[in-house]
């Protein structure tokens, strides 16, 4: 019986032997016998592996090509003409800042000012500093000016400038105050009067620094339930609501004012309010915080929003910048550190953004916070604070998903517009994005200068397809490798 269907079973088997040959079929079939199938190429949503430096700075550069175009630091009388040296004292009625995409004194410019120095100070590119410096003297330039001319009226008539001069919140000022800190720390010629180009005398940049501080210090809302116990609070939305926002605009003036003002006690008030609002935000069986608190709820509402969890990991990494090594404080806030980090890393997406809500993977992906982890998490690792081996490639990660969302024309796409508090989900889940939002600007530029600080210490190399942060940088050649001490490497074979 098997017999008489031998000569079918030749023919089918000649017929398959012809179609293989045939030029359309005549690739070797993949699999496990004929190809490594672990070194096959992923179809990343963005993109993996290696990073270079250049690449880097070339995407902070679009960025900063755009918002420098957009840096109009001049005067204008009501027509919109440039007012000269000799036509700003007195100030003319109807005269104003102009304006450009972003306001100059916004809290998120304040992050955009400290970033650039930092970019100044990673790469040694002096266009980040000339920045900060034209938009610093413009505003020295402009204080007296307005002051002189509005100081009896309701309010200054420049909207930019009544920010300035009369700030009636934390993110009026706090941001703000920092940068101007950092930068007059930098360049302490600032910190006297002076002139500027042909436009006129600029007053020490310390006038405004204790204008804005004195906010910070007696003018912000505090709550406390005892001793060791303060922090900042708002009657908005609820009476006595505490917004994890607000570690970030309020604590860091506070801490580096201890280094501007050489004066300790900051240093203890900072601490002091940080371990506060740990205290009331802080939910350790996820290790992220909640965006908002109502003094004296049972039940309070619960909602991790992803950039208020960034305002509270870049506060803990400015902390340990400022505070003294040996303040008592510095375990806690390094141990509350790599607990957040922790929490964060368990809930980054495969493409390497947070989502808006960071625990609801069907809110949408955030560019913002994003960024802002990227930077604190390389700069904890330079610091030696995390492990570069543990958390490189999460950093590198959200690196490359930010870069995707960095236009041609070097906007930051995917940012959150401004947002308030609510306690429901719909509020933030539909909060819209825009490449017009300031506040994905100043955290896409720290995250680039972080990075290209990161890798000037580290070395990003694939390993079996993997991504690896090595100390030493590993030249085998092999994309399969084990790493001697030498850095060499041996090839898996």
């Amino acid at each position: 019986m098997k017999l008489r269907h031998l000569p079918t079973l030749l023919t089918a088997a000649a017929m398959a032997t012809a179609c293989t040959n045939s030029p359309q079929t005549a690739q070797e079939e993949i699999n496990d016998s004929t190809t490594p199938l672990h070194l096959l190429k992923p179809d990343y949503k963005v993109p993996y592996g290696e990073l270079s430096a250049d690449s880097v700075k070339a995407a902070l550069d679009r960025i900063f090509a755009y918002i420098d175009s957009e840096l109009t630091p001049v005067l204008l009388d009501k027509d919109g003409n440039e007012l000269t040296e000799e036509k700003v004292t007195p100030l003319p009625e109807g005269a104003t800042i102009k304006r450009g995409a972003f306001r100059i004194g916004s809290y998120e410019w304040g992050i955009t000012y400290q970033a650039l120095l930092a970019a100044q100070e990673a790469t040694g590119d002096q266009r980040y500093g000339t920045y900060v410096e034209r938009a610093m003297g413009t505003l020295r330039l402009a204080y007296p000016l307005f002051l002189k001319r509005d100081g009896n009226k309701p309010e200054i008539e420049d909207a930019q400038m009544e920010q300035v001069i009369h700030p009636r919140a934390l993110d009026d000022c706090g941001t703000m105050c920092t940068a101007m800190m950092k930068y007059a720390k930098a360049n302490p010629d600032s910190r006297s009067d002076g002139s500027i180009g042909s436009q006129g005398t600029v007053v020490s940049i310390d006038t405004l620094i204790t204008n804005y501080f004195n906010f910070v210090e007696y003018g912000q809302m505090r709550i406390s339930a005892g001793p060791g116990d303060e922090l900042f609070a708002r009657h908005r939305p609820q009476h006595n609501t505490i917004w994890l926002d607000d570690m970030y605009m309020g604590i860091p003036t506070l801490a580096y004012a201890g280094i501007y003002f050489d004066n300790p006690k900051y240093f203890d008030e900072a601490a002091t309010m940080y371990k506060s609002f740990v205290r009331r935000m802080w939910v350790p069986e996820k290790q992220i915080y909640r965006h908002g608190y109502v003094e004296g709820l049972a039940q309070e509402p619960t909602y991790h929003w992803a950039r208020a969890n960034g305002w509270a990991i870049l506060t803990t990494v400015e902390l340990l910048d400022m505070l003294p090594e040996t303040h008592p404080d510095r375990p806690f806030i390094l141990n509350q550190l790599r607990a957040h980090v922790a929490g964060l890393c368990a809930l980054q997406s495969s493409e390497g953004f947070w989502h808006q809500l960071l625990d609801r993977n069907d809110s949408y992906l955030e560019t913002s916070a994003t960024a802002i982890y990227c930077y604190c998490i390389a700069h904890a690792i330079r610091k030696g604070w995390l492990e570069g081996i543990t958390y490189g490639g999460v950093a590198q990660l959200a690196w490359h998903a930010l870069s995707t969302k960095i236009t041609a024309d070097g906007r930051v796409a995917g940012t959150c517009v401004g947002t308030g508090m609510a306690f429901d989900p719909a509020f933030y889940y539909y909060r819209p994005v825009s490449a017009a939002a300031a506040h994905g600007y100043g955290p896409a530029i720290w995250a680039a200068a972080e990075m290209i600080a990161l890798l000037g210490e580290w070395h990003p190399r694939t390993n079996d397809s993997g991504l690896h942060y090595y100390e030493q940088e590993q030249t085998n050649p092999s994309p399969l490798f084990y790493v001697t001490e030498d850095g060499k490497g041996e090839a898996v074979k």
